[in-house]
């Protein structure tokens, strides 16, 4: 967790790929602890085809009951049917909006939310944002993605800044002016 936090969580993401593995990853953290993922982080890699959506929205029926099967990751059979819903559902924002990057930086108008908390008890579960994010993903087709499983997506791929001022990465993942 330590090294998570101190070299990936929180830092401003428009690459794809990663932020398609954050929303996955994120999904399966429903109701469980984000250690628990970060546990399983390949093993999900490598489940679900290195999180490469194009194979993943394929997946047959075969697939899926033999992701049932595999005890290295979450065993959901409404997670793993809804990641391949929500697969389809992202490469159609891919297709709207050139990128699924655009389309999540326009909830936070292309700028990280910078908070400046001093204690963790400051820190939202949500916020209008990741509100505004839920309910759009919910109308696109997602599944898995209510407001607080948002924002903590949103938090962690760097599209909201809730590093408290005290810790190191607090300045070092906001942009600098």
């Amino acid at each position: 967790m330590i090294a998570y936090h101190d070299t990936e969580w929180g830092v401003p993401c428009r690459n794809d790929q990663k932020l398609f593995e954050y929303m996955m990853l994120d999904t399966f953290q429903a109701g469980l602890s984000w250690q628990i993922i970060l546990r399983k982080r390949e093993n999900f890699r490598r489940a679900f085809s290195n999180f490469d959506a194009s194979k993943i929205a394929c997946y047959s029926e075969a697939k899926l009951a033999k992701l049932l099967a595999d005890p290295g990751i979450i065993r959901n059979r409404l997670k793993i049917k809804g990641t391949v819903k929500n697969t389809q559902a992202y490469l159609q924002i891919q297709k709207e909006f050139g990128s699924f990057a655009d389309y999540l930086w326009s909830f936070v108008a292309n700028q990280p939310i910078i908070h400046r908390h001093q204690r963790d008890s400051q820190i939202a579960a949500s916020n209008r944002e990741s509100d505004a994010l839920s309910f759009d993903l919910k109308h696109r087709g997602f599944s898995f993605v209510g407001t607080t499983i948002c924002y903590a997506f949103m938090q962690g791929a760097g599209l909201i800044n809730d590093h408290l001022t005290s810790c190191f990465r607090h300045v070092q993942v906001s942009p600098q002016k």
